[in-house]
C-alpha cells in the first residue's frame, strides 16, 4: 500500500479583523505551532499542513473550495482559536466536499492563574469560539467529527489519527474502480445490491467483465514469467516437493501462478483496486483462483467471492485505512460454530480466498481437492490468523439506504489440529457474547461475507461511515438486543 504520508490535512484557523494585527500575529503563530505538532504526531499518518487564518467569507470560501481540488487532501480540520463569526462560514461550509474535523481545542493547556488578563481573554476564546462554529455546522446538517481536548493529549492525538485514517479509506474510494468477473452468485440476497445508488453515495464504480476477458490474459502468460513467479513461491511458503518442478502435482501450481499474473495484469491496467468473482461462472479457467486471489489481497486489492461487490471495496477501504499499522485487513466469511456452553467461538474462514497478510506464521502453500465448482485441484495457502482483538465489519443495502454493520470479536489461537480443514482460519469469540452478538448481527441483517481488521477502531469505521453518510450499527461490549433492536427503529425513522 501506499504510505498515508502522501496524503495531507489542511489546518484551518478562523479568527476575525475585530481584534486587531498583534492578536492575529499570535493566532497565526499558535495555529502554526499546533500543526506542526500535529503533523510531527505519530498516531496521526498524514502531513497536517497550517493554512493562512481565514478571516472573512471569501477568504473561508477561498480555502475550502481549493481544498475540494487539491490533489492528496483528503480532508480539513478546524479550530477557532478567536471567536470566528459564523456566518461567515456558510457559504465555504455548503461548498466544502471534503470530510471536516472540528477541533475543540485551545493553545494554552492551563489558565495562567496569576497573569490571566482580559489581553489573554480575548486571544484565548476557543470556549466560546468554537461553540459558535459548532452551531452553524449543526445547523447546516453537515456531518463531521469532533475532537475536544488539549491538542497535546494522547487521547485526542489518537482520535484525530484515526479519524484521518477513515479520511484516507474514503478519499481512495472516490473515482475508484472494482471489477465483477461474472455476475451474482444465483440466488444470493446480501451481496447484490444497486451499484448505481452505490456509486453516488460513495464515489466508487462496480462493471462486470466476462470471464472469458480474463481468460484471455491467461492464455497470454509467458512460460518464463510463470516460472519466475514460482520462485517467489518457492522463497515465501513452505511447499511440498510433490507441487515443485518435476514433481506430480507442480502443474496445479504452476496454473494458480498463470492465474496470479493474468489477474495482476487484468487489475493493473486497468486501474481496478479490487475485484469480485463467482465460482458459478469461471468457464474456460482450469482451476479456482484461490492462491493468486490470498496474494492478491496481500498486496493492496480489495476483494470478496460470489459476486459481493460491496464487500470487496470496503475490504479494500480498510486495507487503506490500516496502512502502516501491525495487522492486517482481509475478505472473511462467518463459516461454522463452536457451541461448547465453555467456550463459544466462530470458525471463520472462506474456501480458499483468505488474505494473506493475515497469516500468524509462515504459510503453507497446498493443493487440495473442492467440493464445488467443478474444477482442477486449485492451490491455496493454508495457515491460522493469529489472536487479539478484531473486528467484522459488513455493508448491506437495505433498500433505501446503505447500512454499516461492525461487531468487535477476540480472535483467538487456533490450538486444535485440523487436518483435513486445508484452508486458511481463524477463531474469534464476538462481543459482547456469542448469543448475543450473533443475534445482534442477525437482527441488523448483516452478510455472511465482512471486512475483518485486525487494526482498525470501531470508531474509525464509524467516521468513515459517517463521511459516507450511512448508517452505522456498532455491536460490542455494551450490546443488548433490547439495545440493538431500539436503535435499528429509530434508524428507519432516522433514515426516511
Amino acid at each position: 500500500m501506499t504510505s498515508l504520508k502522501t496524503f495531507e490535512v489542511w489546518f484551518v484557523t478562523g479568527s476575525q479583523h475585530l481584534y486587531g494585527e498583534e492578536t492575529l500575529k499570535l493566532v497565526a503563530e499558535h495555529a502554526s505551532e499546533i500543526a506542526k505538532g500535529l503533523d510531527a504526531e505519530g498516531k496521526i499518518p498524514v502531513r497536517v499542513v497550517c493554512k493562512p487564518t481565514v478571516k472573512t467569507t471569501d477568504e473561508i470560501y477561498e480555502t475550502l473550495v481549493a481544498a475540494n481540488t487539491a490533489e492528496n487532501v483528503i480532508g480539513i480540520i478546524t479550530w477557532m482559536h478567536t471567536f470566528s463569526p459564523a456566518k461567515m462560514w456558510i457559504r465555504g461550509l455548503a461548498a466544502l466536499k471534503k470530510p471536516l474535523l472540528h477541533l475543540h481545542t485551545q493553545y494554552n493547556r492551563d489558565i495562567p492563574w496569576s497573569s490571566i488578563d482580559m489581553d489573554f481573554m480575548n486571544l484565548n476564546q476557543s470556549a466560546h469560539g468554537d461553540r459558535e462554529f459548532g452551531f452553524i455546522v449543526s445547523r447546516l446538517r453537515r456531518n463531521r467529527k469532533v475532537v475536544a481536548g488539549h491538542w497535546q493529549d494522547p487521547e485526542l492525538l489518537a482520535q484525530i489519527g484515526n479519524w484521518t485514517r477513515a479520511a484516507a479509506g474514503w478519499y481512495d474510494w472516490q473515482g475508484a474502480k472494482f471489477a465483477r468477473f461474472g455476475d451474482n452468485m444465483r440466488y444470493v440476497a446480501v451481496t447484490d445490491g444497486d451499484k448505481v445508488e452505490a456509486e453516488l453515495q460513495f464515489g466508487f464504480s462496480v462493471n462486470t467483465y466476462g470471464i472469458g476477458d480474463l481468460v484471455a490474459v491467461i492464455n497470454d502468460v509467458s512460460a518464463n514469467d510463470i516460472e519466475n513467479l514460482i520462485e517467489e513461491y518457492k522463497k515465501q511458503y513452505t511447499i511440498a516437493d510433490d507441487l515443485l518442478p518435476g514433481g506430480e502435482r507442480y502443474s496445479s501450481v504452476y496454473e494458480a501462478a498463470k492465474i496470479e499474473i493474468a489477474l495482476r495484469k487484468f487489475l493493473t491496467d486497468g486501474g481496478f483496486k479490487g475485484f469480485s468473482d463467482t465460482f458459478e461462472d469461471l468457464h474456460g479457467m482450469v482451476q479456482l483462483p484461490g492462491l493468486a486471489v490470498q496474494r492478491l489481497l496481500a498486496d493492496g486489492f480489495g476483494f470478496a467471492g460470489e459476486g459481493d461487490w460491496k464487500t470487496a471495496a470496503l475490504v479494500r477501504a480498510f486495507k487503506v485505512m490500516g496502512s502502516g499499522l501491525e495487522g492486517g485487513n482481509g475478505f472473511m466469511e462467518d463459516y461454522t460454530y463452536h457451541f461448547d456452553p465453555n467456550n463459544e467461538m466462530v470458525l471463520g474462514s472462506h474456501m480458499l480466498e483468505i488474505d494473506a497478510s493475515l497469516a500468524a506464521t509462515k504459510p503453507s502453500l497446498e493443493v487440495h481437492p473442492l467440493g464445488i465448482g467443478g474444477k482442477a485441484d486449485p492451490a491455496r495457502l493454508v495457515f491460522n490468523v493469529a489472536g487479539g482483538d478484531a473486528l467484522n465489519a459488513s455493508i448491506i443495502d437495505v433498500g433505501n439506504r446503505f447500512r454499516m454493520i461492525v461487531n468487535e470479536v477476540e480472535a483467538v489461537e487456533v490450538e486444535n489440529d485440523l487436518p483435513k480443514l486445508p484452508v486458511a482460519r481463524v477463531l474469534w469469540k464476538p462481543l459482547p457474547d456469542m448469543k448475543t452478538g450473533c443475534a445482534a448481527w442477525i437482527y441488523a441483517g448483516g452478510a455472511h461475507h465482512t471486512a475483518y481488521s485486525q487494526n482498525l477502531s470501531a470508531e474509525t469505521i464509524q467516521d468513515f461511515a459517517e463521511m459516507a453518510g450511512i448508517e452505522f450499527i456498532r455491536i460490542g461490549k455494551g450490546t443488548s438486543i433490547d439495545s440493538i433492536k431500539n436503535e435499528l427503529r429509530w434508524n428507519d425513522v432516522a433514515f426516511k
